[in-house]
């Protein structure tokens, strides 16, 4: 029974069949594989081969944009003032990176990464911006840093290092306030930028020149077709559309003078401008202290930004334009001529200055800056000139108390008091010129005869930048003909036109005699001396002597608190940020002026003591030289 069943089961027959059965079927699935596959490759060869040809390509080819080298800037001299230097970054593919994070980690074992510039560049993957286009992550690599990204290159797709021009100023921090600075593009700027015209650009023009001349320095982004491996790496050029350059520029700056006029503020705060009287163009533009603006391109820590940014003596402030400081007795030519103007006086109209002014009926006392608790100080019998030479407070109290206010601002108006007359310097401040309409919406108070009589020694509310002292003594280097400020000289090849302006109309009844008497009363500020004290220029003393030249100039002191009736200035006894500002404006040869400018020392103190020899050494260093110069 046991053996019928064992036969049963191995039936030989049935196992053949069996068998047969298997290998057909097996044979017809195949043989379907193969049909599916046949069908498919049909499929992709055939009739879809246009569409994976194109999509490999896009894959594998790619257009990236070429960011076009930025103008360079020179002085009037061709001395190079900002410059493109090659520089290696470190960038990221981001779509050929799985895990951003995780590759961020690798990295900061290869190199060292801060916490700021991870931050950024997460900031950056957020913006617009092509799909295959790198992110950069570091900049400024090192040649250790290169070496160690080129040794570990085949762990990191995705990673790779850029060489592209970046921003160098060989002037550092001795013409930044003149020729500004670049900082990298942010998501404001991308909102008034043409995207397609900075889509490779990372840095833009934000202060000075830099930024007034954003457009021609910038140039045209270029654009290439490569080809790339799996990696994303390069590995031919196709096709390529060179980017344009943007256009150089000559500045009126003279790199030398700006040297001589850091030099010359030494330790000082303060700002130095100068201008040619002649075109307007602006010769030095100083504003101490200063920073390096090629921190701003290779990158700062927050700690290093934080210095600069917080600092009490705001480096990053530019005072030479924007600074608005009372101008002191460098008003009171203004004032002088405004009298002669109108009539209210001529310049053989005397007063006797024994010290004080006191208004018709009033009992406040405004005293001359000679007056001291033991001396009522004054300087005698004084006319228009003498006035100007010795700087007489109670002569110009008098003149501005016999003007009509509204008269005398829209005359200061005329000397560019109040407005920007800079032609390439748009974020200049305006300063203020106050009249009675200004007070009212401004403080709520009707204006009153002390407030002029205050204006008339340039104290109060009037306000003014040394941009606008340097373009106010270049119009009496002039004899009354006013010059727009400048930087820019040249654009390329093209120079660029003078624009000036004719004695403005309120002015017109100021002869040339009259503009020839008040260079007169000037230059005796500088160069009258020897006969006492108290007819002494007053700036003789400190730089009148062994001059090789004619200078007219006039000092001013400029109070930052005010004096109680009665009460005597201590600078010793004020805080450094409490004391007078001094000023001090020139302009030489009297005969044919060549330089004109205004030099401002804060909390510095005397003009004629401290900011007067600050104007001599620039002034000397200019005109030493002149020859060589035109």
């Amino acid at each position: 029974m046991d053996l019928a069943v064992a036969l049963a089961i191995k039936d030989p027959n049935r196992e053949r069949a069996l068998i047969a059965r298997r290998a057909i079927s097996f044979f017809l699935l195949i043989v379907l594989c193969v049909g599916v596959l046949v069908a498919r490759f049909v499929q992709l060869q055939v009739y879809e081969h246009e569409d994976y040809q194109y999509r490999s390509d896009k894959n594998r080819i790619q257009v990236q944009p070429l960011a076009p080298p930025r103008g360079l800037i020179f002085d009037r001299n061709g001395v190079l003032l900002a410059d493109n230097r090659p520089s290696s970054a470190l960038g990221i593919v981001v779509e050929r990176v799985d895990d951003l994070q995780a590759a961020i980690e690798q990295l900061n074992g290869f190199i060292t990464l801060s916490a700021q510039q991870i931050d950024q560049f997460y900031e950056r993957v957020n913006r617009s911006r092509r799909p295959g286009e790198p992110v950069v992550l570091a900049d400024n690599l090192s040649a250790a840093d290169i070496a160690a990204l080129a040794v570990n290159r085949h762990r990191m797709p995705g990673v790779k290092v850029i060489t592209r021009l970046q921003r160098y100023y060989p002037q550092a921090d001795i013409a930044v306030h003149a020729v500004g600075s670049v900082r990298r593009v942010t998501e404001s700027d991308l909102r008034r930028l043409d995207p397609s015209e900075y889509r490779a650009t990372q840095f833009v023009g934000k202060r000075g020149v830099e930024a007034y001349y954003e457009s021609d320095l910038h140039g045209r982004p270029g654009y290439q077709q490569v080809e790339t491996d799996a990696h994303g790496r390069v590995t031919r050029i196709i096709d390529i559309n060179p980017p344009l350059v943007g256009q150089n520029l000559n500045l009126h700056l003279d790199a030398q003078l700006q040297h001589a006029a850091v030099a010359a503020l030494d330790r000082q705060r303060g700002a130095v401008v100068a201008l040619d009287p002649k075109t307007g163009g602006v010769l030095a533009l100083v504003s101490k202290p200063s920073y390096d603006p090629n921190q701003f391109v290779a990158g700062m820590s927050d700690s290093e930004f934080r210095a600069l940014s917080e600092s009490v003596y705001l480096p990053l402030f530019n005072r030479a334009t924007n600074g608005q400081y009372a101008p002191g007795s460098t008003f009171k030519p203004v004032v002088g001529l405004a009298g002669i103007a109108s009539g209210a006086m001529q310049w053989d109209t005397t007063i006797e200055d024994r010290g004080s002014f006191r208004l018709a009926g009033g009992e406040r006392e405004y005293r001359d800056w000679s007056w001291t608790v033991d001396d009522s100080g004054g300087q005698g019998i004084v006319d228009l000139r003498k006035a100007i030479y010795r700087s007489s407070n109670v002569y110009f109290y008098d003149v501005a108390s016999r003007l009509d206010i509204n008269y005398l601002a829209r005359f200061a108006g005329e000397f560019g008091f109040g407005q920007n007359l800079a032609l390439d310097i748009s974020d200049a401040s305006h300063g203020l010129v106050p009249d009675p309409e200004w007070k009212l919406g401004a403080k709520g108070e009707k204006w009153y005869q002390g407030d002029s009589v205050n204006m008339g020694i340039g104290q109060g509310d009037l306000l003014v930048t040394p941009l606008q002292i340097a373009t106010y003594v270049a119009m009496i280097a002039n004899r009354g003909r006013i010059v727009r400020p400048r930087l820019v000289l040249s654009r390329g090849e093209r120079s660029v036109p003078v624009l000036q302006r004719s004695m403005p109309e309120t002015t017109s009844n100021l002869t040339e005699e009259d503009w020839q008497k008040m260079v007169a009363a000037m230059e005796d500020v500088v160069h009258l001396g020897g006969q006492g004290f108290r007819r002494n220029g007053t700036a003789w003393a400190y730089i009148g002597q062994r001059i090789g030249y004619r200078m007219a100039g006039k000092s001013g002191t400029a109070q930052v608190v005010e004096i109680r009736q009665g009460e005597e200035y201590d600078e010793e006894e004020l805080s450094e940020f409490s004391r007078k500002h001094a000023w001090f404006m020139a302009f030489a040869p009297v005969d044919d002026p060549q330089i004109a400018l205004a030099v401002l020392v804060e909390n510095g103190g005397g003009g004629s003591s401290v900011a007067a020899p600050v104007a001599r050494k620039i002034i000397d260093s200019y005109l030493g030289r002149s020859v060589t110069m035109r």
